[in-house]
């Protein structure tokens, strides 16, 4: 590594630092004065000894490019995550910072960022978009194109959670009727056993054990890239096999006699569309949910909240948070507690009750309360 004196055709002296990459091969940098070169050449050579050095050229590469790569090194990841990857880029990230050199985006370029998506979207889709641009500028990191990611000490919106509605039982019976018969049961199925739209619309007539009283989840249905449906394996620990109560198997029964499913086909969807094809998520929503939602006046319900309202039901209910967090296929019990139980009113005053019984003058009553659990 050296610095190297010339004149421009104009007569002007020009400072090059001379130095060669991890191959060998030799590059230049050029400056204006012999500061500016020295420094640089000191820095270069500092990074060097510690074996921090970051090749200059690289750090120039199109933020757009880096993230394409980011992208396609990930040939694994589920469709649905790389569908909604693909477009908080195109949407949000891209159009921002495409054209920007990887290695001139600073903190305070990220924090900008942030705070113009907090200004207009939920606390929730703002983490989401900042995870993603974060794991590029990690990824950057990773491909010795910067030194560290200016992903640092960002101050991002609180998050709030989700309020889902929680439906009643008689809530739940009649927007079970309201959807039709050919998908009934997937109300029941997202309400009673927890599942996942996707968990449903895969579900395989093998999956339903008929005799043991067990619904086996294996396979989802879920929306991929331009929004097209795509099938494959739920994350691990979403993979389970669930006791179903026998009301719902009866459900189930009732339903697989009606299309006829037998266990000689045991790979056939247990629902399909009227003209017998897999489940799309946007058409089944538009055609069959909306306007049940708006049938039974719940007009802001979302599937989702089915398995909130299931979650809710065995907190209330003393179900164990181990068994719970099994039954909806969650990797830890906090996700459970944290994001997918609500409180109820009716819980609520069974605490007020209980509270006043132990701690004002009904001791009696207290006592009995607190034997009874």
């Amino acid at each position: 590594m050296s610095v190297e004196v010339r004149l421009t055709g104009k007569g002007e002296r020009r400072y090059d630092v001379r130095m060669r990459d991890s191959s060998g091969k030799e590059y230049s940098r050029t400056f204006r004065t012999r500061k500016e070169a020295d420094q640089f050449e000191s820095t270069q050579r500092a990074d060097r000894a510690r074996g921090t050095w970051i090749d200059p050229r690289r750090s120039s590469d199109r933020f757009g490019d880096v993230a394409e790569e980011w992208i396609a090194s990930h040939p694994a990841k589920k469709g649905s995550s790389l569908a909604r990857d693909r477009s908080i880029l195109d949407v949000h990230v891209l159009p921002q910072l495409r054209d920007t050199s990887v290695g001139k985006i600073t903190q305070a370029d990220v924090q900008r960022l942030v705070n113009d998506w907090a200004s207009s979207l939920g606390s929730r889709t703002v983490r989401r978009q900042y995870a993603v641009l974060r794991a590029i500028l990690t990824f950057a990191v990773d491909t010795d194109r910067i030194g560290r990611s200016p992903c640092r000490k960002i101050k991002l919106p609180e998050e709030r959670p989700v309020n889902h509605r929680i439906v009643s039982p008689e809530e739940l019976r009649e927007l079970a009727t309201a959807v039709g018969e050919e998908t009934s049961p997937m109300v029941y199925l997202g309400a009673v056993l927890g599942l996942r739209w996707g968990e449903c619309a895969g579900l395989r007539v093998g999956g339903v054990d008929f005799l043991a009283r067990t619904v086996t989840v294996e396979t989802h249905r879920t929306r991929g890239e331009h929004g097209r449906m795509v099938e494959g394996d739920p994350k691990w620990q979403s993979q389970r096999t669930i006791a179903a109560p026998a009301a719902l198997v009866e459900l189930l029964a009732q339903h697989y006699s009606r299309r006829g499913l037998t266990g000689a086909t045991p790979d056939a969807l247990v629902f399909v569309s009227p003209d017998g094809e897999p489940l799309h998520y946007s058409n089944w929503r538009r055609r069959v949910w909306n306007p049940a939602r708006v049938e039974t006046h719940l007009d802001r319900l979302t599937f989702q909240a089915l398995r909130t309202a299931n979650a809710t039901a065995m907190v209330a209910l003393l179900i164990d948070v181990k068994t719970a967090q099994t039954r909806v296929g969650h990797r830890r019990a906090t996700t459970t507690l944290d994001i997918y139980t609500k409180p109820t009113p009716a819980a609520d005053r069974r605490a007020a009750d209980r509270l006043g019984a132990y701690f004002l003058d009904q001791p009696e009553v207290a006592e009995s309360e607190t034997d009874a659990g």
